[in-house]
């Protein structure tokens, strides 16, 4: 845990410096999701779902994708990863060197984008595949329950948590970690940080720049009913708060920390001085020297000098409009209407 108190610069409008706790989960051997890659991998071994010396085949955009390569080591399964040219290249070259075979999806897919692609090329491999299985991380419980040990470290860490901000993707660990901390505290704020471009919380899909977060179909882990807010993050946004967490706190790391730094610090400045904030980081910095902390990328995608404003834009409802840089929903519901 890390306590991150000056991001902004702010003090708190009671007084005394804003800040919030950070779970740093990139001192894990490769992140987060290697939490929910063992967990899956060892529940469907105990079901028989995957049987021994079965092939793990999924999708990823990197780090769940690290957790899966170790979890072929550990429990000696071979794995197929499904990947799309955005993928950086020390991901792709660690996991062919953690003994994993890297496919990689040349197209899109016109609706899906590269994440229905990758999806659909993990179809055709698992057909193909005697004797193999995909986690499914998108829909997968087990990536639910994967982060009950993460919410209870958090516990015993800091007691009861009034507001938990983390990043969403496939949902997980939002709803793993935020079901768990209710268990203990029932009037718990969760506030989720997505990307722009993102259809999770009822954007239209776009192109993203912004890997680990985000999303252009629509994760069945996600649980709408949990959130109390939303926030969208553009990438010069989590550039700028990668970087800043990285000259003030040499804690830092990619896209997902960036938008959860520059959300959790606002939120820690707008609630009452003793409220406990914590903040999920996904990953550590390694993986992204050549995007985030590559000053020639981020000069081509005009990532620089472009700092956030001081607090988001809000919208109430996700069609009101098309956001394009940091922005606050302030009601969550499910946009393709799936009921509990």
């Amino acid at each position: 845990m890390l306590w991150i108190s000056d991001l902004l610069a702010d003090p708190h409008p009671a007084g005394g410096q804003a800040g919030f706790w950070a779970k740093l989960e990139g001192h894990n051997p490769n992140g987060m999701k290697d939490r929910p890659a063992l967990h899956m991998v060892e529940q469907a071994r105990a079901r028989g779902d995957l049987r021994r010396g079965g092939t793990i085949v999924e999708s990823t955009s990197g780090t769940l994708g690290l957790g899966l390569a170790l979890a072929g080591i550990l429990h000696e399964h071979p794995v197929v990863l499904v990947a799309d040219p955005g993928l950086e290249p020390i991901v792709h070259r660690m996991l062919t060197a953690y003994g994993a075979r890297v496919v990689t999806v040349a197209e899109p897919h016109p609706v899906g984008g590269w994440q229905k692609a990758r999806k659909d090329r993990v179809a055709e491999i698992l057909a193909d595949e005697p004797n193999s299985w995909c986690p499914d991380q998108y829909q997968n419980p087990d990536n639910v329950a994967a982060y009950r040990g993460l919410a209870e470290e958090l516990i015993d860490q800091l007691g009861v948590v009034d507001t938990l901000v983390c990043s969403v993707g496939t949902g997980g660990h939002s709803a793993g970690v935020g079901r768990v901390l209710r268990e203990h505290n029932p009037h718990l704020r969760l506030v989720g940080v997505d990307t722009i471009g993102s259809t999770i919380f009822g954007q239209p899909a776009s192109e993203r720049l912004m890997r680990g977060l985000g999303s252009s179909i629509y994760p069945g882990n996600v649980d709408y009913e949990a959130f109390d807010e939303a926030h969208w993050v553009a990438p010069n946004e989590a550039v700028w708060a990668c970087r800043t967490l990285a000259a003030t706190h040499h804690a830092t790391g990619g896209w997902s920390v960036g938008a959860v730094a520059l959300v959790a610090a606002w939120v820690a400045r707008t609630s009452s001085p003793e409220t406990t904030v914590a903040a999920v980081f996904p990953d550590n910095p390694l993986r992204y020297h050549g995007t985030i902390y590559d000053d020639d990328y981020c000069a081509r995608h005009d990532l620089l000098d472009r700092p956030p404003a001081a607090s988001p834009d809000v919208v109430g409802d996700p069609g009101e409009r098309i956001v394009g840089r940091w922005t606050r929903l302030t009601q969550v519901i499910d946009p393709i209407g799936r009921s509990k």
